[in-house]
This record gives structure tokens, sequence and C-alpha cells, in this order.
């Protein structure tokens, strides 16, 4: 690893006085050559104050719009380092994995590795019921709906790139962060590598924040909006065939009528289909027309990430 290049470990927290210091000083140990960034989006313990007595290694700041994503999206512009560490401050994940993830990622190219607490320790250590079951949900949609292999979306443990964290454009402001960095990162064909993480339950007297029901329906209804923004065509797709398919079945029994008599007595069916027939090609046009426009987004996508890896390379920026 080279000496020169500057590591920023990104702790999100909020109401973690119970662990921050232990996380903190994890990290200070396991990669002696990072700046440690706490952020505090309004703990109502002594989160802030512990942090700040950790010494000149740990940056404490204050991010005072509620969320996680909004205490990523502000860490994502305000930080600027070669390699990032994302970790929560709960002190679930062990900082034992941190110099590779590193590693990964400044000597051998990848924008995000990710660390993969469902093929390790996670079923065994996480006590809270559901979670495992919403994971397992979030996985299998995103890997369907985007033709991927990730085995876990939402862990709060990864390693990104210069390049991925500038040109990341969060929208969420929950916990909704993880699936949309992963999103993302397959739709824009980032260099994506998992390596498989211990995980252990958080320490007694240390709470989740993580709500499993409203904040699982959260994270349900960003894979659908994402899904509607970057696969168009195949969301208005579906929806163009559904559509048509209910055509198909009130027609049918109208023009077979017809047929059999050269009357239509029931109107409203066949008002009904013909209405249904007019939404599916709409739809379909719609998603033709957006998948037209997110292609050349993707293409303006790569010219901007080009320039910003350029200016990189020739220490115009960072």
């Amino acid at each position: 690893m080279e000496n020169n290049k500057k590591i920023a470990v990104l702790v999100p927290c909020y109401n973690e006085e119970k662990t921050v210091k232990k996380v903190a000083e994890d990290f200070m140990a396991a990669l002696p050559e990072a700046t440690i960034y706490v952020y505090d989006n309004n703990s109502t313990d002594r989160t802030y104050e512990i942090a700040s007595s950790l010494g000149e290694r740990v940056v404490v700041r204050k991010e005072y719009r509620q969320g996680k994503g909004n205490v990523v999206r502000s860490m994502f512009r305000q930080i600027d380092a070669d390699c990032y560490i994302m970790i929560d401050g709960d002190d679930t994940y062990p900082a034992e994995h941190a110099h590779e993830m590193v590693n990964l990622v400044l000597n051998e190219g990848y924008d995000m590795v990710i660390g993969d607490r469902l093929s390790s320790t996670y079923f065994q250590e996480n006590k809270r019921r559901f979670h495992g079951f919403g994971n397992k949900l979030v996985r299998d949609l995103i890997n369907s709906l985007f033709k991927s292999d990730i085995k876990d979306i939402m862990t709060g443990y990864r390693a990104f790139s210069y390049d991925f964290v500038k040109m990341m454009p969060i929208i969420s402001g929950g916990f909704e962060i993880e699936t949309e960095m992963t999103i993302n990162a397959l739709d824009k064909k980032f260099n994506i590598k998992e390596i498989p993480i211990n995980f252990r339950d958080r320490p007694e007297g240390s709470v989740s924040k993580l709500n499993t029901f409203s904040d699982g329906i959260k994270v349900l209804k960003t894979i659908a909006v994402m899904f509607k923004e970057y696969r168009p065509m195949m969301f208005f797709g579906i929806i163009a065939l559904i559509f048509l398919l209910i055509a198909g079945v009130t027609f049918a029994p109208v023009l077979m009528e017809y047929f059999d008599t050269h009357m239509v007595p029931r109107f409203p069916t066949l008002i009904f289909s013909l209405v249904c027939a007019v939404l599916s090609a709409i739809s379909f046009t719609i998603g033709v027309i957006l998948d037209v426009m997110v292609k050349k987004n993707k293409q303006d996508f790569i010219i901007r990430l080009n320039i910003l890896s350029s200016l990189k390379r020739n220490n115009i920026i960072g």
C-alpha cells in the first residue's frame, strides 16, 4: 500500500456512546495511517463528547439532518480521500478486515468492496427477529431485477474509491442508503468485490435504531423507485403487458359474441378493453422513451467519470 494515499474511516453515529470509543480505537489500530471521521446525527447521549476526546486522529462533526443517508451524503461531499471505509458505530463489524478492504481499493482497482455478513456469522449472531428474512428478501429482489449475484445488499461495512464517492448521487435520507449505493454501483458498472466478514451482535446496552418494518418498507420502496428509474423499459413493459392481458381477456368474449350475433351488446366491456389497450400502448411508449434517456445519461456519466479520473491522476484535484 502506498504511504502517501489518504484513507478516511467514516463512522455515522446516532446514540452510540457505549460503542463509539471502541470502534474508533479499533480502526485507528487496524489502519494507523487513516483519519477517523465521526459524524454525530443529533445524538441525545454522550456520543459527541466521547468521540471528541479520542485525539487528533479522530475528526468529529455534526450532521443535523436526521437519517443515515443524510449523514453519508455530507461525508461524501465534505471528505476527500483516496480510499473510504464506511463502518457503523455500533461495534458489530470487526476492524480486522479493514486492511484487506483498503488494499482491494487502492491496489487492485475496486470501486466498492462489500463486507458480506450473510456468508459468515450473521444468522448466528443477529438476535433481531425478521432481520435475516428482510436481508434475504432484499438481496433476492435486487439480484433478480439487476441480474447480479451480490450476497449482502444491506451491510454497513464497505470500502469505496474516490471516483465512486464523488460520483454517487445519494437521494435516500435513511437506512435505505446501502440499498441505493448497491443498485447505483451495479447499474453504473462499478468494479465490485465482496469479502466475507465476521459479524457480532450489538453489545449489551446498545440499542439498534433500525425499525424492522418501517425501515424495511422504505427499503422496498427504494428498490421499486430505483427499478423504475434504472430499468424503465422493463418496469413499464411489465405494466404494459398487464394492461394488454386485461384488454385481451375482456375483449375476447365481446369479439366472440359479435361473430355469433353480429351485435355488440356489452359496450362498457368493449370500452374498458379499449382503454386498457391504449394504456398498454402508452406504458410501452413511456418505457421506450425513458430507456433512451437512461442510456444517454449513462453515456454522460461515463464521460464525467473519465474526466474525474483524469483530473485525479494528474493531481489537479484531490
